[in-house]
């Protein structure tokens, strides 16, 4: 099962990406849409407290 922080990622990146492709530069969209789901990753992903390495 999906995690609600994925689709939230994945809607936004779609969606960004999708705006930015009714612009005439693909390249742009694709960009803008990794950019976007980049940086909601590591502010969604970061502010969790489950990150770092396991402890041995």
């Amino acid at each position: 099962m999906m995690d609600l922080r994925v689709a939230v990622l994945l809607l936004a990146g779609g969606i960004v990406a999708y705006i930015a492709y009714q612009h005439p530069a693909v390249g742009t969209a694709v960009l803008v849409g990794a950019g976007v789901v980049t940086l909601l990753y590591l502010l969604m992903m970061g502010s969790s407290g489950n990150g770092g390495p396991p402890a041995s």
